[in-house]
């Protein structure tokens, strides 16, 4: 039982910012990563950004430099605050959560956030 909500997606202008947040609740692993996806109409669903419970960061190549990720442990709260934003970024967004045991691992989707940046 964990529950994803989203929040912070919508329209904006090329070169402009937005923050995505995510508040994960339920019965939490300690060993586990948090992150965002993004996909857009005819293409596959791609990692953006993810945070490791210790804090380790990992980006895909395109946002480098323009996104950031955080987390809050206390809270259990992934923001991700993208700045500089292109056409390119408009998808939906989707905040994802996987903690594992020594017995399971699982993931957890959050409903998606519609991004549109235009030009």
């Amino acid at each position: 039982q964990v529950q994803l909500v989203e929040s912070g997606g919508g329209l904006v202008q090329a070169g402009g910012s937005l923050r995505l947040s995510c508040a994960v609740s339920g019965t939490i692993y300690s060993n586990n990563v948090m992150g965002w996806y993004r996909q857009a109409p005819g293409k596959q669903r791609e990692l953006v950004a993810s945070i490791t419970s210790g804090g380790t960061t990992n980006y895909v190549n395109s946002v480098k430099g323009r996104f950031t990720i955080s987390r809050d442990n206390a809270k259990y709260t992934v923001h991700l605050q993208m700045n500089s934003l292109k056409p390119e970024d408009t998808a939906v967004y989707y905040c994802n959560f996987n903690h594992s045991s020594s017995w399971f691992q699982r993931d957890y989707w959050g409903q998606g956030t519609q991004v549109t940046v235009s030009s």
